[in-house]
C-alpha cells in the first residue's frame, strides 16, 4: 500500500517564512512554560493541570465580560450563548479533576515541599470570575497586594457591577419593581438577598411564557452556579483524597477551608425562589 500524501490534495506542506498551527498558537511559550522543580514523574501532571485549568479561566472571564457587557445592553440573545459557553467551560475544569485524582499522596509528597508557599488560593484569575459574579470578598485582595497590576485589576472589578447585578437591573428595566436600595447599592460588596428580588423572580418563574428572556436567563445563571458548585466540590474531594487534612501549601485550612466555600451562593434568589413555588 502506498502512503498517503496530503500535499496531493492541495495540503501546504512548507512554511518557511508563513504562519504555521505552532506560530498561530505560539505553542513554543506554552509547551515550553512547564519547569518541574523536582525529577518527580508526577510533578508535571500537577504543573498541566494548573497551567490548563487557568486557560480555562482566560477564556470564562472573556465570555462572562461579553455576557455582563450584553446584559447591560439589553443584547439578552447573545448573553445567553455566553453564559452557556461558561458552563461547558466549567465543565472542562470539572473533568480536569478527574486527571489529577490519579495522583496519589506517595506521588505528591514526592514534591509538595517544592512548592514552597505557592496555592491555587492565589490565582486571581479565580478571584476576578469570583469578583465578576458576585462574591466580593476584600480580604481576598491580600494575596495580590505584592503586584500592583493585580491588585489594579482586582479593584477595578469591584468598582463594576457584577453579573448577577446587571440580571437584577435587567429585571427592574423589564419593569419588575425592584427598590432603589438593591439598584444603588455599593457594588463593592457582596449582593444581599432581597424580598423584591426573590418575588421578581417567583413572577417570572410562575409566568415563563410572558416573561421567557427573563426565564432563560435564570435558568442559564443557575446552570452556570450548578457547574461552578460542581467544581468547588470536586476541588474539595480532589485534596482530601491526596492530602487528607493537612494545611494548603498557601497556610489555608485545606479541606476546612474548601468546604467553607461550598456554602457560597452567587444567585442566591434564584436558588431559594424555588422553595416558594
Amino acid at each position: 500500500m502506498s502512503s498517503y500524501d496530503p500535499a496531493r490534495e492541495g495540503a501546504e506542506m512548507a512554511f518557511d517564512g508563513k504562519m504555521s498551527y505552532s506560530d498561530y498558537l505560539g505553542l513554543g511559550d506554552i509547551l515550553g512554560a512547564q519547569h518541574p522543580r523536582t525529577d518527580s514523574h508526577d510533578e508535571m501532571l500537577f504543573i498541566i493541570q494548573h497551567q490548563t485549568s487557568e486557560l480555562w479561566m482566560r477564556l470564562a472571564i472573556h465570555e462572562l465580560t461579553a455576557a455582563r457587557h450584553a446584559l447591560r445592553a439589553d443584547e439578552v440573545q447573545p448573553a445567553f450563548k455566553m453564559l452557556s459557553r461558561v458552563a461547558r467551560i466549567f465543565e472542562q475544569l470539572n473533568n480536569a479533576w478527574d486527571v489529577l485524582r490519579t495522583m496519589t499522596p506517595s506521588e505528591y509528597t514526592d514534591f509538595r515541599d517544592k512548592l514552597g508557599q505557592s496555592s491555587g488560593f492565589q490565582s486571581y484569575q479565580y478571584r476576578l470570575i469570583e469578583f465578576m459574579l458576585g462574591n466580593r470578598n476584600h480580604a481576598m485582595l491580600r494575596p495580590h497586594a505584592h503586584r500592583a497590576d493585580l491588585s489594579k485589576l482586582l479593584q477595578d472589578e469591584l468598582a463594576k457591577p457584577s453579573l448577577y447585578d446587571e440580571a437584577i437591573a435587567l429585571l427592574a428595566r423589564r419593569g419588575f419593581a425592584i427598590p432603589d436600595e438593591v439598584l444603588n447599592r455599593d457594588i463593592t460588596q457582596p449582593h444581599s438577598p432581597h424580598d423584591a428580588v426573590m418575588a421578581a423572580w417567583a413572577e417570572v418563574y410562575r409566568h415563563p411564557k410572558t416573561h421567557w428572556a427573563l426565564y432563560e436567563l435564570a435558568e442559564k445563571l443557575v446552570d452556570f452556579e450548578d457547574y461552578f458548585r460542581r467544581w468547588r466540590f470536586n476541588h474539595v474531594t480532589t485534596v482530601e483524597r491526596v492530602i487528607g487534612f493537612k494545611r494548603g501549601t498557601g497556610g489555608t485550612g485545606g479541606v476546612s477551608y474548601l468546604r467553607r466555600m461550598l456554602e457560597v451562593e452567587l444567585f442566591a434568589e434564584l436558588w431559594h425562589v424555588r422553595t416558594i413555588l
